[in-house]
């Protein structure tokens, strides 16, 4: 007897992402488009569906802090700038934090650095615990055309067959705030 995954469902979403498939999920604000942070083949599949320059960067979003420690190089924080970044997290806030020397160019982009968020939507903690990793995170929607707020709107952009975690968003009207963890700058108003 096959055992297929229910479409739509966190373990249909966590199978895909271990394919190296990208995926849309909600978020606090919008749907977004996930893969795989360690995979080069799924991030390039995303930075290509996105029509998105290597050299920008992305953002991780993860259910927890310890998912993103891999990936920071969390030494050079201090204990004001981590509790800072802590106080606005689970939440939708994101950080530019320093890079681990190990974490991959696909990620970083032409930085040093890399944004990161542990997000308070049920959805994606489920999903990041499920897959046991943080997910890449960016705005599910097609070059030009506005952020998906719905299942019908990612479907309608990106096909019925895409791969696609079914949810609702958290509501809120903007993306995540972006901040520097080392200036306290505020980069992208949320």
């Amino acid at each position: 007897m096959k055992n297929d995954l229910l479409a739509g469902s966190i373990e249909s979403s966590v199978a895909q992402l271990q394919q190296q498939a990208v995926i849309a999920y909600p978020t606090e604000a919008v749907f977004g488009l996930g893969c795989d942070p360690d995979s080069e083949t799924a991030v390039l599949k995303l930075l290509a569906l996105k029509q998105r320059p290597v050299e920008k960067g992305l953002i991780l979003i993860a259910a927890d802090y310890q998912q993103l420690e891999p990936y920071i190089a969390d030494g050079e924080l201090s204990v004001e700038q981590r509790e800072r970044m802590f106080a606005s997290w689970p939440g939708p806030v994101s950080w530019v934090v320093p890079a681990s020397q190990h974490t991959p160019r696909w990620l970083t982009g032409r930085f040093d650095s890399l944004a990161v968020r542990v997000s308070d939507h049920p959805d994606v903690q489920r999903l990041c615990r499920a897959f046991g990793k943080p997910l890449v995170s960016t705005s599910a929607n097609l070059t030009g055309a506005e952020p998906c707020r719905s299942v019908e709107e990612v479907r309608a952009q990106f096909g019925i067959d895409f791969p696609l975690l079914v949810g609702e968003t958290g509501g809120r009207l903007n993306p995540s705030e972006i901040r520097d963890v080392i200036s306290g700058e505020l980069i992208r108003q949320g």
